[in-house]
């Protein structure tokens, strides 16, 4: 009896399994890179209501990050500057300057200014900062050189899998509590020898359980 169907149709189940397993494993990677925060996250730069130059201030100026986030070192969130700390320095420099209206308004009325939070961890997420910062890991590794910006914009992707490598090898991201504000600081050539001795004696063991993190 003659065949109703070449014969390479036979091959056709093979083909349609390979195409759909393909099909999958793309549609899987599409969502696993341009679903995670790597692209939705890094690079977020949100328009501020005060065009506030961190390279003009912590970079050509040389302030120091503390002296705007005073409570970085004590408590568990990195503060956000009142109208005070601006008005320190701007009650003398440029008082008359119309970038600085918005902020003038803030200190006659009272009323905070709504700057836009760049760096912002999930509420199931727990994230002492204060800790990190105890710990000896530096503004740069989380921030990026922030004194080279004129607009901060988020530069890691702060998601569970970054903090857990980090989290289970912190080594290169521990330096001495002097230089944690430090955006030139580089490692030097015995940085491992130094933060196992440091990890040794600050007892430091970061958390890589779930309730690490999810409490």
């Amino acid at each position: 009896m003659a065949q109703i169907f070449p014969k390479w149709t036979n091959k056709i189940p093979v083909y349609l399994l390979i195409g759909a397993t393909a099909a999958l494993i793309a549609v899987v990677g599409f969502f696993w890179y341009y679903g995670s925060p790597q692209y939705t996250d890094v690079g977020y730069r949100p328009i501020q209501p005060v065009r506030y130059s961190h390279k003009l201030h912590a970079g050509d100026l040389g302030i120091d990050c503390r002296y705007c986030h005073f409570d970085i070192e004590k408590s568990p969130v990195a503060n956000v500057p009142a109208t005070q700390v601006c008005m320190n320095c701007h009650k003398i420099i440029l008082p008359e300057s119309e970038k600085l209206l918005p902020v003038r308004e803030s200190w006659a009325t009272g009323i905070p200014i709504k700057w836009q939070r760049v760096h912002q961890t999930p509420d199931f997420a727990y994230f002492n900062h204060a800790a990190h910062l105890r710990a000896g890991v530096g503004c740069f590794s989380c921030h990026g050189n922030v004194a080279n910006m004129e607009v901060v914009e988020q530069v890691q992707p702060l998601s569970m899998g970054w903090c857990l490598d980090c989290h289970r090898h912190p080594e290169m991201a521990l330096r001495p509590q002097s230089e944690l504000t430090n955006m030139n600081w580089t490692p030097p050539a015995n940085q491992m020898e130094i933060a196992q001795k440091t990890i040794a004696e600050k007892k430091i063991k970061p958390p890589v359980d779930c309730s690490g993190c999810h409490r």
